[in-house]
């Protein structure tokens, strides 16, 4: 095939694609990036000024969040790096799982968060090690809870979520992560938490 029939081809695919309403985002996250949405949305938080701790490809949040700014783990190492700036809204996607010393990464969050303003972090459970560069932790939403209070948010002002189920977990053993696409199970099965995420917001 010649790279022009190729190309073609792949803009076939997508015109398709877009005419169906295929879904590209990754099918176990559509419900943690939907309650991200909705929180930043609520008030108009999403006018706020935004930080995220960014594992250097997500800028997702940075299109809904006028006042954005970023900073890439692993060079901005959150388990002893702070930000001299404090934020209304801290956000840490997808990072978590990867730092050495948990506590003190939600400590520095904690830090990095203005009184009265809030944290959103999220990480995978049951899905596989991906290194970048390491792998080192999973938690429930009880696990997570219990992290963003060591760091320092009060217990009353955390509330953690999961997400998941047993087709999804079974699309993601030894493969790519899975695009959402069309019609996939969003059902939610407690025991088998795919994503966890969490809102902590720091006391005034």
């Amino acid at each position: 095939m010649t790279s022009l029939a190729g190309a073609v081809k792949n803009r076939g695919k997508q015109t398709v694609k877009r005419l169906l309403r295929y879904d590209s985002r990754n099918w176990l996250r559509i419900r943690q990036i939907e309650a991200f949405t909705a929180f930043l949305q609520t008030a108009n938080r999403k006018s706020r000024d935004v930080i995220e701790i960014s594992p250097g490809w997500n800028r997702y949040w940075q299109a809904l969040c006028p006042d954005y700014r970023s900073v890439d783990f692993p060079d901005f190492d959150i388990c002893k790096d702070r930000t001299e700036e404090q934020y209304s809204i801290v956000i840490a996607d997808q990072v978590l799982e990867h730092v050495q010393r948990p506590t003190a990464a939600a400590g520095n969050i904690h830090a990095m968060t203005k009184p009265g303003g809030w944290a959103l972090v999220a990480t995978p459970f049951l899905f596989r090690v991906h290194a970048r560069p390491h792998d080192y932790n999973r938690w429930t939403p009880a696990g997570m809870k219990q992290l963003m209070v060591e760091g320092g948010f009060a217990e009353d002002h955390v509330q953690a979520f999961g997400w998941g189920n047993k087709a999804c977990a079974r699309a993601h053993i030894g493969g790519a992560v899975r695009a959402y696409g069309l019609w996939r199970d969003l059902s939610n099965d407690e025991e088998y938490p795919l994503m966890v995420w969490a809102f902590a917001k720091r006391a005034a």
